[in-house]
């Protein structure tokens, strides 16, 4: 059976520090360098201070389901 090498790690930026961060499996936190910076960037997105932008559509809203009354 004929097996590829695996591919070799690439260090990439750690978009939380600017700092080293080696992208590969063996980093439980890629593509950032350490748990900190993980955790800093998901506190930034829990306290919105990211956002992804909506577009507006003229459409209009689809009604929301109908509620099951529980038996």
């Amino acid at each position: 059976m004929n097996r590829a090498a695996p591919a070799p790690a690439r260090t990439v930026r750690c978009p939380t520090c600017g700092g080293p961060s080696r992208y590969a499996p063996d980093n439980p936190w890629r593509p950032f360098c350490s748990q900190r910076c993980k955790l800093n960037d998901l506190g930034d997105w829990a306290n919105e201070r990211f956002r992804v932008e909506a577009q507006d559509s003229d459409e209009t809203p689809p009604a929301p389901p109908l509620a099951h009354p529980s038996h």
